[in-house]
């Protein structure tokens, strides 16, 4: 079970990640969120589940500082209703 749960916190990430390419729509004609939010790749090895180092390096920091909040909390919520959106369960994270 323990691994289910982590293969869905995984596929929860990269969608994120991949969903955050076209996110928001009125920053993404200017390019800006998604441009920010591609630089976050950087931080992929930070938070796979069971990575040995999950302290993020200086790229990672400076990547995720860059990132307008708007941008980032628009990607998250979309991405949190995709779920429901192709009748799936919704996200329970953190009660695993």
């Amino acid at each position: 079970m323990a691994s289910s749960g982590k293969s869905l916190l995984v596929s929860a990430v990269l969608l994120v990640l991949v969903v955050a390419h076209g996110t928001h729509m009125a920053r993404a004609q200017s390019g800006a969120c998604s441009n920010e939010l591609a630089n976050l790749n950087v931080c992929a090895p930070f938070v796979v589940p069971g990575a040995a180092n999950t302290n993020p390096n200086a790229a990672c920091c400076n990547a995720l500082h860059s990132v307008d909040r708007d941008c980032l909390c628009n990607t998250i919520r979309v991405a949190s209703q995709l779920p429901s959106q192709c009748q799936l369960p919704p996200l329970a994270c953190g009660t695993n």
